[in-house]
């Protein structure tokens, strides 16, 4: 939940997390599909909690968490409800970035959601006392690293990693974005995309999705494990020109 890379090519997007976490949690569950109510959708769980941090609908909406909203924040727990359940109830909608701003997030610990929405990208925070959300342009790459284990030096020099690969990929492609998200950094391995500090805080999986010709590709990466698993879904035959 802590770094995000949202990558157009074409008329393909690919959406793509590292998970950093505590490694006294239990390994996530490899993504599959699910049938909610509003339809299938494909996600990593949560061992813990049952939720998720990132997941695609088969209409084609997305999103993904990352822990915390513009600045950090001291938890104050017990907290009502987990934010991987929080992105569920999100993402089971038809319109996932009108569920964000109906929710009730009250004793909700703060996150950030890149939703993806019928096309459309938005940048949605709770801070813990209040919401906020900023329309991002969906024909341009962003990245997106967590407030709550990188400062704001850590994070624009991460923004410059990922500009250099930009300047320097001019095919892009799931494999390529998945190197990126591993292998990116200066050598220091308390900052570098795929992090660990002192084995209390690591990257623990990055997940990567890609909609493409009317279906939806995740490359997934069990780090801790070091097992890696692929799973497709079809999209609604409405999604199918996207």
């Amino acid at each position: 939940m802590c770094t995000v890379t949202y990558i157009p090519v074409g008329n393909s997007i690919f959406l793509t997390s590292n998970r950093d976490e505590q490694n006294r949690r239990l390994s996530a569950l490899p993504p599959d599909i699910y049938t909610l109510s509003s339809g299938n959708l494909i996600f990593p769980k949560d061992a813990d909690s049952g939720g998720t941090w990132i997941a695609f609908h088969e209409n084609g909406n997305a999103i993904i968490f990352l822990n915390g909203a513009r600045e950090g924040h001291k938890p104050e727990p017990p907290y009502r409800k987990s934010r991987g359940l929080i992105l569920v109830d999100l993402i089971d909608h038809i319109t996932p970035f009108n569920s964000f701003l109906a929710i009730n997030l009250n004793r909700i610990e703060p996150f950030t959601a890149i939703i993806l929405d019928t096309g459309y990208l938005f940048e949605c925070s709770w801070d813990g006392r209040r919401k906020s959300h900023t329309e991002i342009d969906a024909a341009e790459p962003h990245i997106w690293s967590s407030s709550t284990l990188y400062d704001d030096e850590v994070i624009r020099k991460r923004a410059g990693w990922f500009s250099q690969w930009l300047d320097e990929k001019k095919e892009r492609n799931q494999q390529e974005i998945m190197h990126f998200h591993q292998f990116t950094g200066d050598g220091n391995i308390q900052n570098d995309l795929l992090m660990n500090r002192e084995g209390r805080v690591a990257t623990v999986s990055i997940t990567s999705m890609a909609i493409a010709n009317g279906s939806l590709k995740t490359l997934y990466f069990d780090v801790k494990n070091n097992r890696h698993f692929f799973k497709d879904m079809v999209l609604e035959k409405s999604m199918a020109g996207r």
